[in-house]
């Protein structure tokens, strides 16, 4: 489930002449026995509240005043959220004869009384607002609305606003419907508030909210279109827009090493920034460490806490990034099959994280991977899994997928990989241009799209301790092996690297620099231009011996990774 709660208004919306029926009622049962919350919204005080609604029982919590007392009917619990009314306040209305009902935070009257309201404010000179609602005049403390009152609300039931439907009729409900994920309007309603809506319902009053339910219990997120919460991944060669939607299923991001998978996902997250949605990574090695908008747990040197891990993705609006690079490769699927059940769980309950990336899919997630059904949940919804070898995914893994993004000059080959592994008939493909990727929706009947892809703001900054003391992957570490292949000396990192090829013999080294591999490492995997081109001019340089080419190609990885601090002293 992507929608998990609604939050509605009282009167004008459920209640038509201040009543609910039969109808509207059985229908919130029946869609609270699908595991959703309901969420009550509403100007009148409380005790008016429970005198009409007797069934205030159906809803999980009452927001009440407008937004500054919260009711938790299951056990009667009251909290009031904002300040009480200033006595001198109510005392100088009661003088001048305006008629008020007095609430726990709130003071309401009826116009034409809101003149009298803003010249006693103004001559008391106190902070309070007037909030308009069909007639009624509502005065409360500055900044306390329905949406303060339900943002209150849901972290009370441990539940984001952005899976949260709303739905109302009238001026005062402007502010908590614009909080909403979704914002829908009874037939009823203020043509402003319809404006606003992203449904707008044909029936009014409680048939309009009974089918708004049946929408949601139906569509669940494809009730709003993808641009509502739809992450932008880029524009098609006819200017169509693509949208990952966090209902659609799982998103497979594969390609060569090098070739900018992660920089398109670091795009993304930016896009789920923008739309206030959270995210949880899982970076193998280290290449979402400086990521923007977000806290990390573990680094090159010390392991993740599971429980720290946790803790902050039950924090609400916090993204995290889980490190594992202090881990060897054998030891990350162990923890990922530990996390991954947990955070499916907190998924579940609370909609948070909305999305989860997993990057070098292929090592936590592979086919080879005895537990991998017990470790998946079901459904795998808004999930990215990042790869180089789609086809070493797990069935159950490749069957989450519905859309795929594949980059590089053998995009369409991947594509066509992840196709014959997944069971599906690969697409045609056309070739790509500069700056575009292939995207291929498999519940759609429209071939394989180039799209000009979305470019991250923030620059994707590799950490140099990832490179200096990190583990890289077998796939992408360095390998001296000489002519012939005579060795075969693994360098997972640039430490590494510096240690092997001072020890390696003058054949060896002179064989990799002839061949411009070191340049090409430091290029395609270490992401690092300058230093690829200063070992491009070393590896070019006839004159230069074995030595002297080992020791200048050493000294320029030491000046930008192992080097210490300039300026400390000891």
């Amino acid at each position: 489930m992507y929608f998990l709660a609604l939050a509605t208004d009282y009167d004008g919306t459920i209640a038509h002449h201040g009543a609910v029926d039969s109808e509207t009622l059985a229908a919130m049962e029946a869609f609270k026995a699908s595991g959703r919350r309901l969420i009550l919204v509403t100007g009148r005080e409380l005790p008016e509240l429970l005198q009409v609604f007797p069934q205030v029982k159906v809803f999980d919590r009452v927001v009440a005043e407008n937004g500054a007392l919260l009711y938790e009917p299951a056990t009667e619990q009251e909290r009031c959220v904002a300040p009480p009314p200033p006595p001198e306040f109510v005392e100088a209305l009661e003088r001048r004869n305006v008629p008020l009902s007095v609430g726990r935070s709130i003071v309401a009257t009826w116009e034409p009384h809101e003149t009298t309201v803003l010249e006693v404010i103004r001559d008391l000179g106190l902070e309070l607002q007037i909030i308009f609602n069909k007639g009624a005049v509502m005065v409360l403390p500055a900044g306390v609305n329905k949406a303060f009152g339900l943002a209150a609300a849901l972290q009370e039931l441990d539940l984001s606003a952005a899976n949260v439907v709303g739905v109302g009729d009238a001026e005062n409900d402007h502010a908590f419907l614009r909080a909403c994920g979704c914002a829908a309007a009874v037939a009823n309603a203020l043509e402003s508030v319809k404006d606003e809506a992203d449904v707008r319902l044909e029936c009014d009053h409680g048939a309009g909210v009974v089918a708004l339910m049946d929408m949601i219990l139906r569509e669940d997120g494809g009730i709003v279109a993808p641009q509502r919460h739809g992450l932008l991944v880029g524009a098609d060669r006819a200017g169509r827009e693509v949208y990952l939607e966090p209902h659609g299923g799982s998103v497979l991001i594969a390609g060569t090493s090098g070739i900018g998978k992660s920089t398109l996902a670091t795009a993304l997250t930016e896009r789920m920034v923008e739309k206030t949605l959270e995210f949880c990574v899982f970076d193998p090695e280290g290449d979402y460490d400086q990521l923007e908008s977000a806290v990390s747990v573990g680094d090159a040197k010390s392991a993740p806490n599971e429980d720290e891990a946790l803790a902050l993705l039950r924090t609400r609006t916090a993204n995290v990034v889980i490190c594992t690079q202090s881990l060897s490769p054998a030891e990350r699927p162990t923890f990922f099959a530990k996390m991954l059940p947990q955070l499916s769980a907190l998924r579940a309950s609370t909609g948070r994280p909305h999305w989860v990336i997993v990057d070098e899919a292929h090592h936590v997630l592979g086919a080879a991977r005895d537990n991998i059904a017990q470790v998946l949940p079901e459904k795998m919804l808004a999930t990215i899994m990042i790869t180089v070898h789609p086809e070493t995914l797990a069935a159950e893994a490749l069957k989450a997928v519905r859309h795929v993004l594949t980059l590089g000059e053998d995009a369409a080959e991947t594509l066509a990989r992840f196709c014959r592994s997944a069971g599906v008939a690969p697409p045609d493909a056309p070739p790509l241009e500069e700056d575009e990727v292939l995207f291929f929706d498999l519940d759609s009947d429209e071939p394989a799209r180039p799209l000009k892809a979305i470019k991250p703001r923030q620059l994707h900054d590799r950490h140099a301790r990832k490179y200096a003391e990190g583990e890289l992957g077998e796939d992408i570490s360095f390998y001296f092996r000489g002519p012939g292949n005579k060795l075969n000396l693994r360098a997972q990192n640039l430490m590494l690297f510096g240690q092997i090829a001072e020890g390696v013999d003058a054949g060896t080294w002179e064989h990799h620099r002839r061949a411009r591999q070191y340049s090409a490492w430091f290029r395609d995997v270490i992401k690092d231009d300058e230093l690829a081109r200063e070992a491009v001019e070393i590896e070019a340089d006839a004159s230069l011996d074995a030595d002297e080419s080992r020791k200048r190609i050493l000294a320029a990885i030491s000046r930008r990774y192992t080097a210490p601090a300039r300026g400390h002293r000891t």
